[in-house]
C-alpha cells in the first residue's frame, strides 16, 4: 500500500487528524477579524489539537462561504499562506500538516502546502466530475498532478473525496464505490476520502469496507466521527474530524477540551495492532 504521509512509520493507524477552521478571511462575507487574530485563532486550535494527542492538524477556510469554484483570489492564497506558516512554526517541522482551500481550489492548495511545508492537502474533484453547491466540479487530476511535478512538490500527498458531500451524483451514478477508489488509484492520488452526505454527517462502515477491496490506497474517513460510531471506521487509515470535536458538535464553535479528551480515547481503543 501507498504510505498514507512521509511520516507515515511513525503515525498510529488509523490517524487521527484535527480539522483546523479557519475564520473568514479579508474579502469574504463573514469576515469580521483582522488577520492577527485570525492567525492567533487558528494557531491555539492547532496547539490544543496537538497537545491533547492528535496526530495531525488540517486547515480549511471553511469559514469563507459561500464558496467560489474551482480557484481563489491572491488574498486568500497569501492568507491561508500565512497561517498555515503560523501554525507551522507553533506545532514543529515533524508534524503532520495539511490543507484545503474550498472550493476545489486545489492548485491553489497546493502551492501553499509546497511554500508553507505542508504535507498533504484535500483535493474536491479529482477524479469524476459531480455537481457540488457551488456547480459544476470538473475532475482535475492531470492539471493538479502535473503542477506537483512542475513545482517540484512531490513529497506533497494528495487525498481526494470519492462521492462527495454536499453533492450529487447522479451523472455517475453507473459507477460503484469502487470504480472511484480504482480510477483514484490508476491515476496516482494518495488517499480517497469517503464522507456521509454534509459535514458532521457520519459515513457508511460498508463503504469502508468495500473500498477496501477496490485498491491498495489509504482510506480516510472525512466527516461525522465521533467517539460513538470510531468502532466502525477503526479500519480506516486515518480519521478526519472537526464537528463533534466542538461545543454541541456544530462546526462553528470552538474546539472542546472534553471532546478532544474523548476522541482521543475512543481512537486509542481501536488503534490498529
Amino acid at each position: 500500500m501507498k504510505p498514507l504521509l512521509d511520516v507515515a512509520n511513525r503515525l498510529p493507524l488509523p490517524a487521527l487528524i484535527g480539522m483546523v477552521h479557519v475564520r473568514a478571511l479579508p474579502g469574504t462575507p463573514f469576515n469580521t477579524d483582522s488577520m492577527e487574530k485570525i492567525c492567533a485563532t487558528a494557531v491555539s486550535e492547532a496547539a490544543m489539537l496537538q497537545s491533547a494527542g492528535f496526530d495531525g492538524i488540517m486547515l480549511e477556510n471553511m469559514h469563507d462561504r459561500p464558496y467560489l469554484k474551482g480557484a481563489v483570489g491572491p488574498e486568500i492564497v497569501a492568507a491561508m499562506t500565512r497561517v498555515a506558516c503560523e501554525v507551522r512554526r507553533k506545532v514543529g517541522n515533524s508534524f503532520p500538516l495539511g490543507l484545503q482551500i474550498l472550493a476545489g481550489a486545489n492548485r491553489e492548495a497546493l502551492a501553499v502546502a509546497h511554500i508553507s511545508g505542508c504535507d498533504f492537502i484535500r483535493a474536491e474533484g479529482c477524479i469524476f466530475g459531480h455537481v457540488a453547491d457551488e456547480g459544476w466540479i470538473e475532475a482535475c487530476a492531470g492539471e493538479l498532478l502535473r503542477e506537483r511535478t512542475r513545482l517540484g512538490a512531490g513529497r506533497i500527498r494528495i487525498w481526494t473525496d470519492i462521492q462527495k458531500k454536499h453533492s450529487a451524483h447522479a451523472v455517475t451514478a453507473d459507477l460503484a464505490l469502487e470504480d472511484w477508489v480504482h480510477g483514484a488509484d490508476f491515476f496516482g492520488i494518495d488517499g480517497v476520502i469517503i464522507t456521509g452526505t454534509a459535514t458532521g454527517k457520519a459515513a457508511s462502515k460498508d463503504d469502508l469496507k468495500r473500498a477496501r477491496t477496490a485498491g491498495r490506497i489509504p482510506l480516510i474517513i472525512g466527516s461525522g466521527l465521533s467517539p460513538e460510531n470510531a468502532a466502525d471506521f477503526a479500519r480506516a487509515d486515518a480519521w478526519i474530524i472537526g464537528s463533534s470535536l466542538k461545543y454541541d458538535g456544530f462546526w462553528e464553535n470552538p474546539l472542546d477540551p472534553d471532546r478532544l479528551k474523548a476522541m482521543v480515547a475512543a481512537r486509542n481503543t481501536v488503534l490498529r495492532k
